[in-house]
């Protein structure tokens, strides 16, 4: 009897009839497959189709000379197809033999019509020809056209049933199989749907004390669950690429025994799981879980292997879990720091672009924590990352350019950067059009121009035009830290009024970005036009260009950013001409006052300084008096802050010289 016949549904028979020889697709399953492509799910950014380039070398596969294999492939689907159980076995057996990687071999069981072939033989009783097809399909499955075949052919609910198997083989190859399918977007909503998630969870739970053994000293039955616990790793890595799904796989359960593979000596076992970890990584909860659950360390002891695709991930997962404070003081404590550095000393890693973007990025990530910067100076770490910055990829760049950023926060870094040639490298990359490097690169160059030396060579490069240019970048974060960059490029230049009048219609641009909506631009904007006033031609030049008008419709916020350095840019703005009375007629004082209420001490600051300068009007005191702004400066002239002190000071000053000359006058009159 046909094995293909004997079905749990019992109507497998009926849908082998219907198989058209000729094409390989099932004339029933057609409406089925249009439906599926046209809702394929939006989780993740795979690309669905083949390249232009995988459909042209597949015409020239199918124009060529056909070889003879392709015609004994079509053979023994036939056989699977027509033949008895024996026949059936034998068949795949001997399918089994060909290279299944070769795309002519897969094109061979496609247009005979064997995918549905072989997914038919996913429902029959014999666990032979179950094992037999998923083996198969697990190798031609790697065709992206294939998967997506077996996904319309409803291929995804049956390999998921088949996890419910006693038979550990069988578990494996359907864990393997899942690892391509779910590739496609659509599988991986099928699997989630379907109840796989915990079942694949599940073939991970094998013994520490196995995971720990040399595979050759492992019991039949032991190996078996490793290869398990192996293919379940792979089938969830490819299905992380989904959030939902990585959501469903936290709840079950997973992260403990990701903690316990993580421990394991066998690199088929390491590999697919690290693999899931750092894509769940980019998740928070998972992030939280991963530090508690003592990963970490493990993460680190992976990066001293000898496998470079290991090392990626646990890169990887290191840059995406190192935004948070506590795992980077976890890594630096675990030594994780010297094999970052030595992945990206080595040269011979230079081309390995994932690897190398995972490193530099850690590197970055880690270099926030104070602590972790001293000991990567220790590592000279910041002569790697300059010799880093020729290089091509955008990526690499990227993370470079953000590590560098962080270290040159301090002074020894900023000088080690100019000793070693880097600033000309991070001017030359101003060009650039990516987003995320022209962030950094525009954070690295405003601590960079916080020194005098730095700031003498970027002079000479024209770098303050080139990031002044940024501000026309459409990336709003691009244009905020240009912003923010410009603040040292003007004040330590050596004639900073002069600069910036040489920039042709940059004071103009600098204005017209106080129309942001972005409270970003707008905080790092209002932080340019503070520095910029401080020359009196500026000053006259931003007057004309009605910036007062425009930082006075922005005083009504109640974002401390924002505030605290709007109110540094109406200080050294008021004090020009009538701005101080027009700030009062355009109603800016009392919210100004309203300041003082914040728990940011920067913000008092700012706002006691812009006090000071409009309290020279009589009337801005008047207001301010009677928006209740005396008991607050009582309370900052106790500040430790000499500024603050004087600012606050000065206020009560002015408003105390108009009670007291309205005093007199009230005495005049009564006499």
């Amino acid at each position: 009897m046909s094995t293909i016949g004997k079905t749990r549904s019992g109507s497998t028979e009926l849908r082998r009839q219907k198989i058209d020889f000729s094409c390989g697709s099932c004339p029933d399953r057609t409406t089925q497959r249009r439906k599926s492509e046209a809702n394929y799910d939006s989780e993740s950014t795979e690309v669905l189709s083949s390249t232009d380039e995988e459909e042209r070398w597949k015409d020239a596969a199918r124009t060529a000379e056909i070889p003879a294999e392709y015609w004994h492939i079509q053979k023994l689907v036939k056989y699977i197809k027509g033949g008895n159980q024996t026949a059936t076995i034998v068949s795949l057996c001997c399918l089994k033999d060909y290279d299944l990687q070769v795309q002519i071999h897969q094109f061979a069981i496609q247009d005979i019509g064997g995918i549905e072939v072989l997914v038919n033989l996913l429902e029959c009783n014999d666990m032979k020809c179950r094992l037999g097809s998923l083996m198969i399909l697990a190798e031609i499955s790697s065709n992206i056209d294939i998967r997506k075949t077996i996904v319309d052919l409803g291929g995804v609910p049956l390999i998921v049933d088949i996890l419910n198997s006693s038979a550990k083989d069988l578990k494996t190859m359907a864990g393997e199989t899942l690892a391509n399918i779910s590739k496609v977007r659509l599988a991986r909503k099928y699997v989630r749907q379907s109840g796989g998630i915990p079942k694949l969870v599940d073939l991970m739970d094998v013994k520490l004390a196995v995971l720990k053994t040399p595979m050759e000293e492992l019991s039949l039955d032991e190996k078996e669950s490793v290869n398990m616990a192996s293919a379940g790793a792979k089938a969830l890595w490819s299905l992380s690429d989904s959030k939902h799904n990585i959501e469903v796989m936290r709840k079950t359960g997973i992260v403990p025994l990701m903690a316990r593979l993580l421990k394991s000596i066998h690199i088929e076992v390491v590999i697919p799981i690290m693999g899931t970890i750092q894509k769940c990584s980019s998740q928070a909860k998972f992030q939280l879980a991963i530090t508690t659950e003592g990963m970490i360390a493990d993460i680190v002891a992976h990066l001293h292997s000898t496998n470079l695709d290991l090392k990626m991930q646990c890169s990887i997962a290191l840059y995406r879990c190192a935004k948070d404070p506590t795992t980077r003081d976890l890594v630096r404590e675990a030594g994780g720091l010297e094999p970052l550095v030595m992945i990206i000393k080595d040269k011979a890693n230079r081309d390995n672009k994932p690897l190398l973007s995972g490193a530099t990025g850690a590197i970055w990530k880690c270099a926030a924590t104070d602590a972790n910067v001293h000991k990567l100076d220790s590592l000279r770490t910041i002569n790697v990352l300059a010799q880093l910055l020729n290089d091509e990829s955008d990526e690499v760049l990227t993370n470079v350019v953000g590590g560098i950023a962080e270290c040159v926060r301090f002074k020894s870094n900023r000088n080690a950067l100019r000793v070693a040639g880097g600033l000309p490298s991070l001017v030359a990359l101003l060009n650039s059009s990516h987003a995320p490097l022209l962030e950094n690169l525009a954070k690295a160059l405003k601590e960079c121009a916080e020194d005098r030396e730095c700031m003498q060579i970027l002079e000479e490069l024209d770098a303050v035009r080139l990031i002044w240019s940024l501000l026309k970048n459409t990336d709003s974060r691009v244009q905020a830290y240009a912003a923010y960059a410009i603040c040292p490029c003007v004040e330590n230049a050596s004639n900073s009024g002069e600069l910036v009048r040489s920039l042709v219609g940059a004071m103009e641009l600098v204005v017209g970005l106080l129309g942001s909506k972005d409270i970003l631009v707008l905080s790092a904007v209002c932080a340019a036009i503070a520095t910029i006033a401080k020359d009196t031609t500026n000053l006259a030049i931003l007057t004309d260009l009605k910036v007062i008008c425009k930082l006075a419709e922005l005083v009504n916020t109640s974002d401390d950013l924002l505030r605290e350095n709007l109110a540094a840019a109406i200080a050294n703005c008021a004090g020009y001409g009538n701005n101080t009375q027009e700030l009062g007629r355009m109603r800016a004082v009392t919210p100004i006052v309203g300041y003082m209420i914040s728990n940011n001490p920067k913000v008092h600051r700012t706002c006691a300084m812009a006090l000071e300068k409009l309290s020279a009007d009589p009337r801005n005191c008047i207001t301010m008096h009677q928006s209740g702004v005396v008991p607050f400066l009582l309370e900052t002239l106790s500040s430790t802050d000499t500024d603050l002190q004087l600012a606050s000071a000065g206020c009560l000053r002015n408003i105390r010289e108009l009670a007291l000359r309205a005093e007199e006058c009230k005495l005049k009159i009564q006499d």
